[in-house]
């Protein structure tokens, strides 16, 4: 309750940053991904906490993330419902991209592995924007939202997708809107930059780590069909 209560005031920023202390990273890419079990390492629970804090901010940046919005929400939930099968075996994400790499399934169809690839990269889009913004509050949202859509997310989607975002992008809040609905009850504009500074330093490794991994399997590549 308390915890619903913290978001409802706008605190996503630093319960990200809670969440993001429990995601250690045990990143050795050597091997393949045959040997992962001793050299690699995400925990799903702490990953997937973080990926439903993302949820929030896109919320925040209204109708133009729907899309990516429900992906995300699709995605979360297919990781949830093969770690809930057996929590002891799949603490480790890792663990679900090996049973999909030796089964011949990690690239065909809704796979978890494919869903863990677009967690990322929202995570990467987030953070990203996240870092633009924090550069300078007086930027441009709709100028901030298609940078960090064109570093990060356009170049894995197919034509559709890049054109149906490019319609939604005249829906983005502006800037100071977005500013104030991020910051919590006892913030100021200070504040809040300085807790997204310290979320980002803390993201940047952990998505710097989970590329490897992704690397590994072979999933580094992937693009819309």
């Amino acid at each position: 309750m308390k915890r619903r209560r913290e978001l409802e005031m706008g605190s996503e920023i630093r319960s990200a940053i809670d969440e993001l202390s429990m995601v250690v990273l045990k990143v050795k890419p050597a091997g393949g991904p045959e040997q992962h079990s001793t050299c690699a390492y995400i925990p799903t629970k702490p990953f997937l906490s973080v990926c439903n804090l993302l949820l929030q901010v896109l919320d925040k940046i209204g109708p133009t993330m729907a899309v990516l919005r429900q992906d995300v929400h699709q995605n979360i939930q297919r990781l949830e419902k093969f770690y809930e099968s057996e929590p002891s075996v799949y603490s480790n994400v890792v663990e679900i991209l090996s049973k999909e790499a030796k089964e011949g399934k990690a690239k065909k169809g809704p796979s978890c592995s494919k869903a863990f690839v677009w967690l990322t990269r929202s995570l990467d889009f987030t953070v990203t924007l996240l870092q633009l913004l924090v550069e300078d509050f007086g930027r441009d949202m709709e100028q901030v939202v298609d940078e960090a859509y064109n570093i990060t997310l356009k170049p894995w989607h197919g034509w559709i997708s890049s054109a149906a975002y490019k319609v939604a992008l005249k829906l983005v809040p502006d800037t100071k809107d977005f500013i104030t609905i991020l910051m919590a009850e006892d913030e100021n504009r200070d504040m809040l930059k300085e807790e997204t500074r310290t979320l980002i330093s803390l993201f940047l490794p952990v998505l710097e780590g989970i590329r490897t991994i992704l690397k590994t399997f072979g999933l580094d590549r992937l693009k819309c069909t």
